[in-house]
């Protein structure tokens, strides 16, 4: 495509709430933690190379792979806490935390076995974790 020669109307996405097709044979349950694995919208697992995207908006289950499409929210959100030498902690905010499931986080990456979830802003008394949650963070 060439430079352009005029102005133009260059569409937008606000960027608050995106529809992201979903991986085949898959549901995500409302309010679970969105990742994206290979393009396609998946629920927080604990593997490798996987971008977390946000919170689900609503419920999806996909047959084939994209045959629905499910909205997620960057955000800050509150996950459930990993357990024993994994659990984060108030002294842990503004560092990294890892996914362990669509619901749950942890302090390290397991060895490399986890990705990245995005970063913790604080942590209640009930254990529970802020993190703020997105692509590009």
């Amino acid at each position: 495509m060439a430079a352009l020669s005029q102005a133009r109307n260059t569409p937008e996405r606000l960027g608050r709430v995106l529809e992201w097709p979903v991986k085949a044979a898959t549901t995500i349950h409302q309010g679970s933690l969105v990742v994206a694995d290979a393009g396609y919208a998946a629920p927080g697992r604990t593997a490798t190379g996987l971008v977390a995207l946000g919170r689900a908006e609503e419920s999806a289950t996909a047959v084939a792979a994209g045959s629905v499409k499910v909205r997620v929210q960057p955000g800050v959100y509150k996950f459930g806490n990993s357990a024993t030498t994994d659990l984060i902690a108030q002294a842990d905010a503004g560092s990294d935390c890892y996914i362990v499931d669509d619901q749950t986080v942890a302090k390290t990456s397991g060895t490399n076995t986890r990705s990245r979830a995005g970063i913790v802003l604080a942590v209640d008394a009930d254990g529970g974790v802020w993190v703020q949650v997105g692509p590009g963070l």
